[in-house]
C-alpha cells in the first residue's frame, strides 16, 4: 500500500473509531454550589414532587451528592425565613408558600379572575371582545338572550371594563375587554384574537 493510501486509511479508522462525545456518559464532574442551584432549579420547574433519585439520574452524578445538596438547600430556605420553603411531599422535594402566610396566599388567589367561563359568559365575552365597544342591548341584538349575570360576572373576573356611554337614546354603558383579558387569555393585545370558532378552546370550555 503507497504512503498516501496508508495515511487515507489510517485516517479514516480514526474517525471511525472516534467515541461520541454527544451524549455524557458516566458521572459528571459539577461543583456542589452548581449541583445546588441546578437541583433547586429542577425542583421549581417540576410539575409534581421531585425525588433526588430523578435529578441524580437526569445531572449522572451521585445520589448522595445530590441529597446533600438538597439538605443544604432546605437549611438555606429555612434560614432565611422568606415565603417560600423547600417542602418534602410524596416521596419528592417541591417548593412551596410556608404554611403561616397561606391565609394572604389565598385571599390573593381568590381574588384573580378565572378563564373557565360558562356558555353564556363565553359567548357574551366573544361578542364584546369582537365588536367591542359594545352596549348590553347590542349584545342581546347579537346573542338573542338577555346578558345582565354574564356581564356581572366578566365585570368580577376583570375580563370586562366599562368604556363610556353611547351618545344614544339612554345612554347605554359601552363594554370592552381589559388588560386582565389579554393576560388571561395570552394575548399581546386584540389584533391576536383567535376565529370566533377557536375562543371556547381558548376559554377552557365552561364551568
Amino acid at each position: 500500500m503507497t504512503e498516501p493510501a496508508k495515511a487515507a486509511k489510517l485516517s479514516e479508522d480514526e474517525v471511525t473509531e472516534a467515541p461520541d462525545t454527544s451524549e455524557i456518559v458516566g458521572t459528571r464532574e459539577i461543583s456542589d454550589a452548581e449541583l445546588k442551584s441546578i437541583a433547586e432549579a429542577l425542583i421549581f420547574v417540576a410539575d409534581e414532587p421531585l425525588n433526588a433519585k430523578t435529578i441524580a439520574d437526569v445531572l449522572k452524578v451521585d445520589l448522595s451528592a445530590v441529597e446533600r445538596a438538597i439538605s443544604e438547600l432546605v437549611a438555606e430556605c429555612d434560614a432565611r425565613n422568606g415565603g417560600l420553603q423547600l417542602r418534602e411531599i410524596a416521596g419528592g422535594w417541591q417548593i412551596a408558600t410556608r404554611p403561616e402566610h397561606h391565609e394572604q396566599v389565598r385571599a390573593y388567589l381568590k381574588s384573580k379572575p378565572s378563564a373557565k367561563l360558562s356558555l353564556a359568559s363565553l359567548e357574551t365575552l366573544a361578542v364584546i371582545a369582537y365588536k367591542q365597544p359594545v352596549t348590553v342591548p347590542e349584545i342581546l341584538e347579537i346573542r338573542g338572550v338577555q346578558s345582565p349575570s354574564a356581564i356581572k360576572t366578566l365585570l368580577d373576573k376583570r375580563l370586562i371594563i366599562a368604556r363610556g356611554r353611547k351618545e344614544t337614546v339612554g345612554r347605554p354603558m359601552m363594554y370592552g375587554t381589559s388588560k386582565e383579558f389579554l393576560i388571561q387569555f395570552g394575548l399581546k393585545d386584540l389584533t391576536e384574537l383567535p376565529s370566533i370558532e377557536d375562543f371556547q378552546d381558548l376559554a377552557g370550555g365552561g364551568e
